[in-house]
């Protein structure tokens, strides 16, 4: 059966609507899995909440998983708890912790009352770990052995637990002594093929890599970068296992972080925004930061009306008040992209602000003598007036230093002051600049007046 993906949510919840449950999970199998994701969001709240409830728990944690976060927290707190903790069970413990994490306390324990005593403990453990450490991002499902435990032993309880470990992590397992503490790894290859009376300890690695549940996500990037590691075992102060943090996780919380920065440097500051969410929640949230850019548009355009003469004497300068400004927003723009990343990988301190500067002051200097000799050229061959090629590259120069100071240093100032320097880095840079790049043009333009009138006949 083929189906048409793009409408396909409507036919899926027609069927649910009509009590047809066999066919809607025939509908949905018909539909590549990779599309899921699309379809399941196109599904209004309650007809999610309808599909889930419907099907059993081990397909509804499926399906959830492929919903955006913020889809699976709103059909999570509006299932019954008993679906709900059902579907928790089947989830991984990372995704378990960090729902319920994301839920309402009441609605927490709410569903924990329903789930496993084990699962519920875990969950709430995890929850309390941040997103972007180490115990926020790993899995407890790990396989730890004594290591005076036997070969023939540690292969009998695969063999007994099999059906347990099939969604475990298992190219490594975890050796720990006879007070818990982990002190070694054993590859699976090395397990298969020793002789069964083999203890582990005599196969194991020693002296394993190992990292702290309070272990920033910074830190495990270097770690992962400078080894080939599939998993990182994180361990308590007494170097007890907690679980794996695993390089895949890594790298998804890493592109998260960066794709969240990214929102709210274009003005996306109420959390994930998508087109599936209600009217008036993505207006609100959008109109609450375009309604600010206003006021500070208001005051760059309050520059242009200080100078209104000479604007009105000498009109070409018109065209190029929007090209400095935007020039040199694109400098600082890239100034405040390597700031942040220099921030997120520990590579600069917010207190080291005049090394910042006088790194960003060099290469603003070169830049700037370059577009304004570029963008001079073109303003004296298009009007014929050498000064007005003089005063636009000046300008421009001049902007583009104002721009990568700004553009360097205020990530480093808001983090100083524990405010989110994706937020505001944006809306400073682009007020400033705007007001210098046409005080610039139109003070220059003033003082040079008497050289920038046309000729008359």
């Amino acid at each position: 059966m083929e189906v048409d993906v793009a409408d396909s949510h409507k036919e899926l919840a027609r069927r649910l609507e009509s009590g047809e449950l066999t066919s809607a999970l025939e509908w949905l199998h018909a539909i590549p899995r990779h599309d899921w994701s699309l379809v399941l969001s196109r599904l209004s709240p309650d007809e999610r909440g309808e599909l889930l409830t419907a099907v059993d728990p081990e397909l509804g944690a499926e399906l959830l998983e492929e919903l955006p976060d913020v889809h699976q927290i709103s059909v999570i707190e509006d299932l019954a708890a008993p679906t709900a903790a059902a579907i928790l069970d089947q989830l991984p413990s990372d995704l378990q912790g960090d729902l319920i994490g994301e839920l309402d306390d009441d609605d927490a324990q709410r569903i924990l009352g329903h789930m496993t005593p084990e699962d519920a403990s875990t969950a709430l453990t995890l929850s309390r770990y941040e997103d972007d450490e180490a115990g926020g991002l790993m899995i407890t499902e790990m396989l730890r052995y004594a290591e005076r435990q036997t070969v023939a032993s540690v292969i009998d309880d695969l063999r007994v637990h099999a059906e347990e470990y099939r969604d475990f992590e298992i190219q490594y397992s975890y050796v720990v002594d006879q007070k818990g503490a982990l002190v070694g790894v054993l590859r699976m290859r090395d397990l298969l093929l020793a002789p069964h009376g083999t203890t582990l300890d005599r196969l194991m690695i020693r002296d394993p890599l190992f990292v702290r549940a309070e272990t920033s996500i910074e830190e495990l990037g270097e770690i992962f970068d400078e080894h080939s590691y599939l998993g990182v075992p994180v361990v308590d102060a007494q170097q007890r296992p907690l679980g794996v943090v695993l390089r895949r996780a890594v790298d998804d919380a890493w592109a998260e972080q960066q794709d969240a920065a990214l929102l709210k440097l274009q003005g996306i500051v109420g959390g994930e925004e998508l087109r599936s969410m209600p009217l008036m929640t993505r207006s609100s949230r959008r109109l609450a930061w375009l309604s600010i850019n206003i006021v500070l548009n208001l005051l760059a355009a309050s520059i242009i009306a200080m100078f209104q003469e000479t604007l009105s004497t000498v009109i070409a300068l018109a065209v190029f008040l929007p090209i400095i400004s935007d020039m040199s927003g694109c400098s600082g723009n890239q100034a405040v992209a390597v700031s942040m990343r220099e921030l997120s990988l520990g590579l600069v301190r917010p207190t080291e602000l005049l090394r910042v500067w006088l790194k960003e002051i060099s290469v603003g200097l070169l830049n700037g003598i370059a577009l304004g000799a570029m963008i001079g050229a073109v303003a004296w061959a298009w009007q014929g007036m050498p000064m007005l090629g003089v005063v636009v590259a000046i300008a421009l120069a001049l902007n583009t230093l104002v721009a990568v100071s700004i553009g360097g240093l205020v990530p480093l100032l808001l983090r100083r002051w524990n405010l989110d320097p994706a937020v505001a880095s944006g809306p400073i840079l682009t007020t400033i600049t705007d007001m210098c790049g046409f005080f610039w043009v139109l003070g220059l333009a003033t003082l040079f007046l008497d050289y920038l009138k046309p000729a008359t006949g």
